[in-house]
């Protein structure tokens, strides 16, 4: 209770602090890496107050010097913040639109080129998702891209929606399926006490889709699903499967 307790006033504080940062250099127009750094200095603040620790294998996938989808499971909040906490390079979350919505937070996430999409709206979100195209292409950047949509209350995978995989065929920029292990263990989904342990991240090998077209979709998102259903179900150090 105490840690729950000491991890909400740390989450609300440096989400007040950090957001308003970033919007008032939005405001004067400040260039550079003072929106990485307050993602990631938001994100390890509150892994810190939480007793998580994150431990990141396949780094040697992430190619910091092009451009590449990262296609990550989501079982817990945690996994955001052991994302953007760690994940080298600069990078861009895509979610869903009522993010932006939330009172000073919504502006610094835009601020800082985060990526809101209307799942509602086809249109809408395809214009999202080409427009996330060309700023990945232009910066040599991530998006990480959640393909389940929500949060999976079992751990196991959930259905993919197919956003990644149509912005990874149009643009030919290849994927890393991502499995992050242990968050249900700190915070499930409809859970609220916070407890402390180690996060897992596994960057599996980059699937290439440069040449594919939207025929190969399906078997595309099969193969993504298939290599993050291998890397969450190998087992840890401690012998448990991320599920647990």
């Amino acid at each position: 209770m105490i840690r729950t307790l000491w991890v909400g006033l740390n989450l609300l504080v440096a989400t007040v602090l950090l957001s308003s940062v970033v919007v008032a250099c939005a405001l004067l127009r400040v260039r550079g890496g003072i929106y990485e750094w307050a993602a990631r200095t938001w994100s390890k603040w509150t892994l810190a107050v939480s007793g998580v620790h994150v431990h990141l294998e396949g780094l040697e996938n992430i190619r910091t010097n092009q451009p590449q989808i990262v296609v990550s499971n989501h079982a817990s909040w945690y996994d955001v913040w052991s994302l953007a906490a760690y994940l080298p390079g600069l990078y861009h979350f895509v979610a869903k639109k009522e993010l932006a919505r939330i009172p000073i937070f919504g502006r610094a996430w835009r601020a800082a080129g985060h990526i809101s999409i209307d799942r509602s709206d086809r249109q809408s979100a395809i214009r999202t998702l080409r427009a996330a195209g060309e700023q990945m292409r232009a910066e040599s950047a991530r998006v990480v891209i959640f393909p389940e949509g929500t949060r999976s209350a079992t751990g196991e995978l959930l259905p993919f929606k197919k956003g990644a995989f149509v912005l990874a065929v149009h643009t030919g920029v290849e994927i890393v399926p991502t499995a992050v292990l242990g968050g249900r263990r700190i915070l499930p989904k409809g859970g609220w006490r916070v407890r402390a342990g180690t996060i897992i991240v596994r960057f599996g090998v980059p699937i290439a889709t440069e040449g594919c077209s939207d025929q190969d979709r399906d078997e595309l998102i099969e193969r993504v699903r298939s290599a993050m259903e291998a890397m969450l179900h190998a087992p840890t150090n401690d012998g448990m499967p991320s599920n647990v």
